[in-house]
């Protein structure tokens, strides 16, 4: 990864999307901090990924639509082992 300021992006423009181009993130600085990334456009991201493109990477569990009653119940009654 290359880091320039931008008086040296806007003079070497040709030279650093000729890295990015081969596959290396130039980082452009404005005084010392980084302000913007130069990327191969194939490094970009897609947007959303179409339905069931994560099949079988996520698991939801049994109780996940279970009723919450006691949960609220819990944080709503105060905790007796305290009074002690």
């Amino acid at each position: 990864m290359t880091t320039v300021n931008v008086h040296e992006a806007k003079t070497q423009l040709s030279r650093l999307l000729l890295q990015a181009e081969a596959g290396e993130t130039v980082v452009i600085a404005r005084a010392g901090k980084p302000s913007a990334q130069l990327v191969p456009i194939d490094a970009q991201h897609e947007g959303l990924k179409p339905p069931g493109a994560m099949r079988d990477q996520i698991r939801i569990g049994e109780e996940f639509d279970a009723p919450l009653d006691l949960l609220f119940d819990a944080a709503i009654e105060p905790d007796s082992s305290r009074d002690r």
